[in-house]
């Protein structure tokens, strides 16, 4: 049927049948590429490039039959990173069989990096193991701050740090248009973006009320067709730089934790991540922003800028800003926020999508 394959394939190959067809006999492998006919070359390097492979076996009853190996590679539609093809790998092996006539999936794995097949069919949830770092929390600073209405010496170096470090973080560009694309369409319509934030909301959320949600989600798809076009400013991003996520160690410097979306966006993402906690903050503790977070506010911006002479971040500002407000206007997020402060936020959002740019300035109407 193909010409043979090297020892190492027919091994796993056959480790593979064998455990979902025990005592079954490989008798040939050939490659289902769209222009391939039957008995075309097998090729084993097939496996990890997206080209299914047929695998003609004889079960231990002496009948024959087909199985088929599938395997997937990058594209554009949302499979560019390898956990986007892992899940949907895991999840036809959990739903093939619910459909009536469907063709069954008899395992789920992973192709290692030495060539060696993994069988995952008996596994249930994923886990992560990562570093543990001893250090401080940056939110309890920001809790500090909002409860002594000051700031200090150290709460300005740290604002500082931390500007130069997403300036480092977003100083590698990248060249990927289809992954600024998929990052400005996550941002609007993923689960964790916008959308389904806006689904996450409780009915009668002060100040909250579907009909300005709706607005808003209708703002941002605009802001889509806005930025979407806007290639050239793909960065590596960390995706998620709020400050439960930053973390100063015991010699004063900042640890990232849970970086997400797979660290390529745009770099607004992250700057109006972080800044908007310090209007959040000052919000809950009135007071607190003529003593301490609104230095904070403008010393970011300005320590980042003068790092990255990024401006055009406040043409593309806004739908990050509305995001963020999002999350934490969100009761399931933050359930004990004032009605006052919801309003403030969202009001700053509607002003910034519908504004060409974002102006830092006008969160001074915030604090008459």
């Amino acid at each position: 049927m193909t010409k043979p394959h090297t020892p190492d394939l027919e091994d796993e190959i056959g480790e593979l049948v064998g455990a979902v067809m025990p005592r079954a006999t490989v008798l040939g492998v050939e490659r289902l590429g769209p222009d391939e006919e039957p008995g075309a070359e097998g090729t084993g390097k097939a496996i990890g490039y997206g080209v299914p492979l047929r695998i003609r076996v004889r079960a231990a009853d002496g009948a024959e039959r087909d199985l088929c190996l599938h395997t997937a590679k990058p594209d554009d539609f949302g499979h560019d990173r390898r956990a986007d093809r892992a899940a949907n790998t895991i999840l036809a092996f959990d739903t093939f069989g619910d459909l009536p006539r469907h063709v069954r999936a008899l395992d789920v794995g992973a192709v290692m990096t030495d060539g060696r097949l993994v069988s995952l069919r008996d596994s249930g949830e994923y886990y992560l193991v990562t570093e543990y770092v001893e250090g401080h929390v940056y939110a309890e600073d920001l809790r500090r701050i909002a409860h002594d209405r000051a700031i200090t010496e150290t709460d300005v170096s740290r604002c500082d740090a931390l500007a130069r470090l997403l300036a480092e973080i977003h100083s590698v560009r990248k060249d990927a248009p289809a992954i600024y694309r998929r990052a400005i369409r996550d941002l609007v319509g993923h689960g964790e973006g916008i959308f389904g934030l806006v689904d996450g909301y409780p009915d009668g959320v002060p100040m909250a009320p579907p009909e300005r949600l709706l607005a808003i989600e209708r703002r941002c798809l605009e802001w889509r067709w806005k930025l979407k076009d806007r290639v050239d400013r793909l960065a590596r991003t960390h995706g998620d730089f709020h400050p439960f996520n930053l973390v100063f160690d015991r010699a004063g410097a900042p640890v990232l934790l849970d970086t997400s979306r797979g660290s390529a966006g745009d770099p607004a993402d992250d700057v109006m991540c972080l800044a908007i906690n310090y209007v959040f903050f000052a919000l809950e503790a009135p007071g607190s922003w003529r003593g301490g977070f609104g230095t904070l506010w403008r010393r970011f911006f300005e320590r980042y800028l003068d790092c990255t002479g990024d401006h055009g971040i406040f043409s593309v500002a806004a739908p990050f800003l509305a995001w963020r407000a999002l999350v934490l206007c969100n009761p399931r997020w933050y359930p004990s926020i004032h009605a006052s402060t919801r309003d403030a936020l969202l009001g700053m959002v509607e002003r910034a999508l519908d504004a060409p740019q974002f102006d830092p300035n006008d969160v001074e109407r915030l604090f008459p």
